[in-house]
């Protein structure tokens, strides 16, 4: 896959040492240069044109690689996820921008939605502390220094066996601003939005410490997502809880990344243009042909 950094830094040095040449061409043409100086520009302004040659032949190159992109993606991403039923939680609002980027991405692999939650941060404490000590199973939810990040860690795990969701359940009116889908199928991987504003409340802190932490350390793929540009990144955040993540979701080669990290092929790290990624893209595994059985 092509390197957008350095297709962007590519024109950038063309348009450069076209400007070089121009301003040496003008210099020559001007009158009173001696010998020496006019030789010096003439070096100046074939050094400049080979520059424009070479890096306009590299442009070309990254060109190519682009259409070589968009035309392999249909291929790459043919049946990656077929069958896997995919969880999506925002933290903050729901984003429709990500959510259709999302909702690509898993139809183009073949996975499907199967619920979708975003959740109100930041938190409001006495509210869900109300909310839990209402019902005796729960209870044990509301006191401890470590409670918000307990609750954290069991709607995670609720988010991801389906099943019983008593806290999502009893919560529901506190913490969940949108839903969508299914509560009870157990997901082969979690895609994590965080839209809002890093946390600093203490609950609402702790709150998110035990959701992330909790899927950075659960039994299936993780991912947290968002689109170029986004200010303050969550990528640093999700590296710190063991999460795997793509910060360039808006392109297709984002698509790839998020695929690949939620295939069953154990592949991790974070990808996309930022300096603080791995790659822009994963090694891609080949997809497992279908499997068929014929009848005797």
């Amino acid at each position: 896959m092509f390197d957008l950094r350095y297709h962007v830094a590519s024109l950038a040095a063309v348009f450069f040492a076209l400007v070089i040449g121009i301003l040496v061409g003008v210099a020559l043409a001007s009158h009173g240069l001696g010998n020496a100086e006019r030789k010096k520009l003439e070096a100046d302004l074939t050094r400049a044109r080979g520059q424009v040659t070479d890096l306009k032949s590299a442009a070309q190159a990254d060109k190519a690689e682009t259409q070589f992109a968009t035309a392999a993606y249909d291929a790459v991403m043919a049946n990656r996820l077929r069958g896997k039923h995919i969880a999506v939680l925002f933290v903050g609002p729901a984003d429709d921008t990500i959510r259709t980027a999302i909702e690509g991405t898993l139809g183009d692999a073949g996975a499907s939605m199967t619920r979708m939650r975003a959740i109100t941060v930041p938190v409001n404490a006495h509210a869900i502390e109300g909310a839990l000590a209402k019902r005796a199973s729960l209870a044990s939810f509301a006191v401890g220094p470590k409670r918000f990040v307990n609750v954290g860690r069991e709607l995670a795990t609720e988010f991801v066996t389906g099943k019983d969701t008593t806290l999502w359940d009893a919560l529901e009116g506190q913490l969940v601003e949108f839903r969508f889908g299914a509560g009870k199928r157990p997901v082969d991987g979690v895609i994590l939005v965080r839209t809002a504003e890093p946390q600093t409340r203490t609950a609402s802190a702790q709150l998110v410490a035990g959701l992330f932490r909790a899927f950075g350390e659960g039994g299936v793929p993780a991912v947290g997502v968002e689109l170029r540009g986004t200010f303050p990144s969550a990528v640093q955040t999700y590296k710190h809880y063991g999460l795997s993540s793509v910060d360039d979701l808006d392109l297709r080669i984002g698509r790839v990344a998020l695929a690949v990290l939620l295939s069953p092929d154990a592949v991790g790290g974070h990808y996309g243009l930022q300096d603080v990624d791995d790659a822009i893209v994963p090694k891609i595994p080949p997809v497992q042909p279908l499997t068929t059985t014929s009848g005797g």
